[in-house]
């Protein structure tokens, strides 16, 4: 769904304003193509050049590969971004993260491991509640084990995913073909509604 009275294009290469053409080449050297998200960022230089910094920057914190998906996705569901929930599904493949988890966060179910699941909960929660999560999703995230550290770190990884996921929203970003395979639409209210709204 595209905002009222915004067009924003899927630029390429080719077409992208000057100032983003360097970045979508490195961004094609690297996967082989250009993800729609990035196209739509690219109409915007500062803002392509500022989001895939700060990407970079999350993939250097002390959180592993899953745990920074866990993020990534449950701040993702939680924003209803369909394009970067099919994304981020289909890069925790790559990532080989276990499958079990994805489809928890994809399903907005509790995570097996309770680790993960304190990790999904606090992001989730620091969503929701625009930056206040309940003494509970702090206290279950701490016993799991996580640092202050790590939750500013997580604060990272919203803010990465969040940018990403407003894009997504104004474009009406149409979903790669590399990712339609993982093509997700938010569930109706089941088991998980309470906690996702």
């Amino acid at each position: 769904m595209t905002a009222p009275g915004i067009q924003v294009p899927v630029q390429t290469v080719e077409t992208a304003p000057a100032a983003s053409r360097d970045l979508l080449k490195a961004v094609h050297g690297k996967f082989g193509f250009v993800p729609n998200l990035l196209g739509a960022c690219a109409n915007a230089p500062a803002l392509l050049e500022g989001y895939l910094a700060l990407a970079g920057t999350f993939d250097k914190t002390s959180l592993s590969p899953t745990e920074r998906q866990v993020v990534l996705l449950a701040t993702s569901f939680e924003n209803g971004c369909e394009y970067c929930m099919a994304a981020h599904t289909a890069i925790a493949g790559m990532q080989k993260v276990d499958q079990g988890v994805v489809a928890a966060l994809r399903e907005n179910t509790p995570i097996a491991d309770a680790r993960l699941e304190a990790l999904r909960s606090f992001a989730a929660d620091t969503v929701r509640t625009r930056g206040w999560p309940a003494s509970g999703s702090i206290a279950r995230f701490t016993a799991a084990g996580y640092t202050a550290a790590q939750a500013l770190e997580v604060v990272l990884g919203i803010g990465v995913k969040t940018i990403s996921n407003y894009v997504n929203h104004l474009a009406g970003t149409p979903l790669d073909a590399a990712f339609t395979p993982a093509k997700w639409a938010k569930p109706a209210c089941a088991t998980g509604c309470a906690r996702s709204h």
